[in-house]
């Protein structure tokens, strides 16, 4: 027996949705129609956050309580209008990976149970420089979303000062997200560099609010501000994106003046399509322009720490220090220390 299906009219196609009253989110009865019909809703604002960018899939066809599906590979039955990109991944092998061009290409993806899209800082036309600069702002364990709020405004200060600005979005969980627009002038190694400077002159202004430590067992009660996620394919959920969390949150585009007084809680599936009908994107301009890094490049080479680890998953990288967390590191017994 067939199984059930509607069809959406999304821009120039049709999208099939089917089982559409399967339930994703069991707390709040959300289903798969409901999520299909949110992506649609703020299309707009969802596809200027993945245009063009090679886009990772979190998916959940089940439901949000079983375990997830992390496809970094587009499989090779799909309709011949969507897109692929060749990407390479820090092992060297490559892939063919999503490239959203429309906002079809989002619905026909949340059809195969997909919550979160992340897409890389790159885009298709030239995948080896990111036009994208990100800041993600992680409050560990005790700390409230004021915590990531105030090492925000902070951040956008010392943005202010290298002559850059940023776009700031809640996490759709505790945290912040800030996104600059670039030159794609730079590769992942250099931008990775412009994070970690953009972070330590942040953390240096307020060490007990914000750190920079890639070890968790010295973070302590602070803002963690993650560097490696400007790291070649690190990615971040992206503007509008759903999280797969009981209330279906949402990683939500806002003004600086918004930030002030907002609450995540807030945004979610069922808030931010009539936000977006109302606001439109509060992001629209973030590609009128694009920034040199150059400042944050020059304050990294000023800086005689050097760089900071990369995610375990990388090969060994130029210049890295240690890749061992510092209670199980051992004494060096030369001077000649391998990693």
């Amino acid at each position: 027996m067939a199984s059930p299906y509607i069809e959406l009219e999304v821009g120039e196609r049709t999208v099939k949705v089917t089982n559409p009253d399967k339930v994703y989110f069991p707390e709040i009865g959300g289903t798969k129609r409901e999520l299909v019909e949110y992506y649609v809703s703020v299309g707009d604002g969802a596809l200027r956050a993945l245009r063009d960018r090679p886009t990772n899939l979190k998916r959940h066809p089940d439901g949000i309580h079983t375990e997830a599906i992390y496809q970094k590979r587009m499989p090779p039955r799909h309709p011949d209008w969507l897109r692929t990109v060749t990407v390479t991944f820090p092992s060297g092998r490559k892939a063919d990976s999503l490239r959203v061009t429309e906002v079809a290409a989002i619905a026909y993806c949340a059809n195969l149970g997909t919550i979160d899209f992340h897409p890389w800082q790159v885009r298709a036309s030239d995948v080896e420089h990111p036009d994208e600069l990100r800041v993600d702002l992680d409050p560990q364990p005790g700390l409230e979303f004021d915590a990531a709020r105030k090492a925000a405004f902070l951040t956008r200060e010392v943005l202010a000062e290298a002559g850059l600005t940023g776009f700031v979005k809640t996490s759709g969980n505790r945290g912040l997200h800030i996104a600059v627009r670039i030159e794609p002038r730079w590769d992942f190694v250099q931008v990775r560099h412009a994070g970690i400077a953009l972070a330590r002159a942040v953390e240096e202004r307020a060490p007990h609010l914000v750190t920079t430590a890639w070890w968790k067992e010295e973070r302590g009660e602070r803002v963690f501000i993650d560097f490696n996620q400007n790291a070649r394919d690190r990615t971040i959920a992206s503007a509008y994106s759903v999280r797969a969390r009981p209330t279906a949150p949402v990683s939500t585009p806002l003004t600086w003046e918004e930030l002030e007084d907002a609450d995540p809680a807030d945004f979610d599936i069922r808030t931010v399509p009539a936000r977006f009908a109302k606001l439109g994107d509060v992001h629209a301009a973030i590609d009128d322009e694009a920034y040199s890094i150059e400042t944050l490049l020059d304050w990294y080479a000023s800086d005689d720490r050097g760089d900071l680890p990369y995610p375990p998953n990388y090969p060994k990288m130029p210049g890295e220090p240690k890749r061992v967390q510092p209670s199980k590191a051992r004494p060096s017994t030369s001077g000649n220390d391998q990693n």
